[in-house]
């Protein structure tokens, strides 16, 4: 058996391997879905105000997102094998520093750190696939494991979220990564074996350091826009030094000999559409998980688990439909399946921003997850496509991380401007309406979430705009994806 594996090449324990990766997948697909709930009960715990508790969401999806593409330069030239594991330890220690958080300070710090060593951990997983199945169909196979995983993790996520919080604590919710991550280092050792990429060892820190610091100085200028308000001068200092940030990123990636973001995988009229689109959907879908887990306990009084069954058939429906969309895309192209697909999400999220905090569940909730849910699973696979679309070999592994920046920078910006609009209308209806008495927190909550949908159902709709005056493909556009890695 061995005198045969080694005459074709193949890793032994490449099975095996698998089997850590789809672990550290789950972790990091888990750890999403489980903090969504996590957050009524951490906002109480460490007195966390509303304009602050975005950050639990936006400090690991904004350091996440920012440093995705840098963290896959990284893998490759150090070492796959290497950088996973660092990965899986430092994600553990971030998840452990967040458990045991006494400060909200230090939460949102742990989250971040979270982010950065996700940002190393994801792409030395799926760039360890790649270079560990090298027979086209066992490929196939492992990437259907590892997006099975992807898909059914956000769901698991919920119910072990709820049960977490509710029998237990909040702080598990962070706490349970570290024994995961402990089994993976465990199994990495013996069973992956290191990579390396060929070629100049480099890495554009610069641009790194400065869409980093602008996205970040964003976000913070939205966030202190919901604390002092928007007529605070001090408040747009911050959007001007993001501004100047970003600006400066995209003058070096321009110059420097190997780019973080080389500018020709955006020049591309269908992948810049499709990023530009994946970035509003991340806008408009991460915030509806936060306000809807804040609605669920806070508002509707159900406990931490029923709060994760109620947002289970958003998962089940985007996982069913997905498959539905990997048929169609062939028939029926890429442009109507997304256009099709966003127009439902943004009449589902319309529809939700209706209810009240006395709407039932199966009227008012049910109906709208389904409805985006199912919409959404017509647009996700379809933008992975053509955000591949034309990338040549050496541009590939950028152009498939893009597409997940793109969604965790969007869910950044999203979380943060969407939760200030949540304040500020939750703020003004509470002014006018002093004689709801006792009632008058709740009303004026559901009241600020209600005008985020809708500002969120604007940027799905802002996405359905940009896709029909960008996307081109033609019904084959697929099979130009075929064979390229996401990283």
């Amino acid at each position: 058996m061995s005198k045969k594996v080694a005459e074709v090449g193949l890793d032994p324990n490449r099975w095996r391997a698998l089997a850590v990766i789809a672990i550290a997948q789950l972790m990091v697909v888990l750890d999403a879905s489980i903090v969504n709930i996590a957050i009524p009960s951490a906002q109480r715990d460490l007195h966390i105000s509303a304009a602050n508790r975005q950050w639990v969401v936006t400090a690991y999806t904004l350091a996440f997102g920012s440093l995705l593409l840098l963290g896959g330069r990284i893998a490759d030239v150090v070492g796959r094998k290497k950088i996973f594991i660092v990965g899986l330890v430092g994600f553990a220690g971030a998840s452990a520093i967040g458990g045991i958080a006494s400060t909200q300070a230090l939460l949102f710090a742990a989250r971040g750190l979270q982010g950065v060593f996700g940002a190393l951990l994801a792409p030395a997983a799926l760039s360890l696939i790649n270079v560990t199945f090298t027979l086209p169909k066992e490929r196939a196979k492992a990437f259907g494991v590892y997006g099975a995983i992807a898909g059914g993790g956000a769901a698991i996520g919920l119910i072990m979220g709820g049960t977490l919080t509710q029998y237990a604590s909040w702080r598990w919710c962070l706490g349970v990564n570290v024994p995961i991550a402990l089994v993976a280092v465990a199994m990495a050792l013996p069973w992956l074996h290191e990579s390396h990429a060929e070629g100049e060892n480099s890495y554009d820190i610069p641009g790194a350091v400065t869409v980093s610091l602008g996205l970040l100085s964003l976000v913070y200028g939205l966030s202190q826009a919901a604390t002092k308000g928007w007529g605070k001068s001090s408040t747009y200092q911050y959007f001007v030094i993001a501004a100047v940030l970003i600006v400066l990123f995209f003058i070096i990636e321009s110059r420097v000999k190997h780019p973080l973001l080389p500018v020709r995988v955006l020049a591309e009229r269908n992948r810049g559409g499709s990023y530009l689109a994946t970035l509003l959907i991340g806008s408009g879908l991460f915030t509806m998980f936060l306000f809807l887990s804040i609605y669920f306990q806070n508002v509707l009084g159900y406990s931490a688990l029923k709060s994760g069954f109620a947002f289970l058939p958003f998962s089940v429906g985007v996982i069913t439909f997905a498959g539905v969309a990997s048929t169609l895309l062939p028939k029926v192209g890429a442009r109507p399946l997304m256009l099709t697909g966003l127009l439902m999400a943004t009449i589902g999220l319309f529809f939700l921003s209706r209810f009240t905090p006395h709407s039932s569940y199966l009227t008012a909730i049910l109906p709208a997850l389904i409805i985006m849910s199912t919409g959404l699973a017509l647009v996700f696979i379809p933008s992975a496509t053509t955000g591949l679309h034309g990338i040549g070999g050496r541009d590939s592994g950028v152009a498939s991380a893009m597409i997940n920046t793109s969604q965790q920078i969007g869910g950044s910006l999203g979380a943060a401007l969407l939760n200030t609009v949540a304040v500020t209308a939750s703020t003004s209806f509470a002014a006018s309406h002093t004689s709801l008495g006792k009632a008058l927190p709740a009303f004026a909550a559901v009241h600020g979430f209600s005008v985020a949908f809708r500002f969120g159902a604007i940027f799905l709709l802002l996405a359905a705009i940009i896709i029909a005056l960008t996307i081109n493909v033609g019904k084959h556009a697929s099979d130009s994806a075929e064979g390229v890695v996401l990283h």
